[in-house]
């Protein structure tokens, strides 16, 4: 696939947008989760006009892996929480303080996760940059810069063991795009790695 020099606009336009409006909304915590669902609206309007999405795989099928997926995911940054005191990597207190600012608090930014923002994030991330990226280098290295790209905009709010947890499932998830070819799959795995971690079984 061939990427034009309009495409490509886009593109360093839809990351400059990101990136600079998750700087303001991470210096913004009243308002965190308000100013956090405009820019995800908005990338999820990008990704919409300029992308097309893969799904198919049948409804019962992406549902029951979703699932499964979900859970290893969290099974993954779960197990990596627990290792990391063993390598002297202090995680408790940034985890704890990043939750204090910024974790979800109640029902509404509940609704908000599940019906806007894990959604826009997929269609964003690997429907969108990762397709246009795969028209400039390599399947695998699309998935790597695209999980580079998707941890490197929590930059502005100092949480280092998220945005290495962020890079690890991108990469899971970029390259499950890739192979199932289904956006709805990616889109229940993230949700189920995203009650799981916040709600059923959170790490703090």
């Amino acid at each position: 696939m061939q990427i034009t020099n309009k495409q490509k606009g886009t593109l360093v336009f839809s990351l400059l947008f990101m990136f600079i409006m998750l700087y303001i909304t991470f210096d913004n915590k009243a308002v965190f989760w308000y100013l956090y669902t405009f820019t995800i609206l908005v990338s999820l309007a990008i990704a919409i006009l300029h992308a097309k999405f893969y799904d198919e795989l049948p409804t019962w099928h992406y549902l029951l892996f979703g699932i499964g997926y979900g859970t290893v995911s969290y099974g993954i940054i779960r197990a990596c929480y627990e290792l990391a005191p063993i390598f002297s990597f202090k995680v408790a207190k940034p985890i704890a303080r990043f939750l204090q600012d910024f974790a979800p608090a109640h029902i509404g930014h509940y609704v908000l996760l599940i019906f806007i923002i894990i959604i826009g994030e997929e269609l964003f991330w690997r429907g969108y940059v990762q397709q246009l990226l795969k028209g400039m280098m390599k399947t695998s290295l699309a998935v790597v810069v695209t999980a580079l790209l998707s941890a490197m905009v929590l930059l502005p709010s100092g949480f280092i063991p998220g945005m290495l947890a962020a890079f690890v499932v991108s990469i899971l998830w970029g390259f499950l795009y890739e192979w199932k070819r289904s956006m709805p799959l990616i889109i229940i795995t993230h949700m189920v790695f995203i009650l799981l971690l916040f709600l059923v079984l959170p790490l703090q």
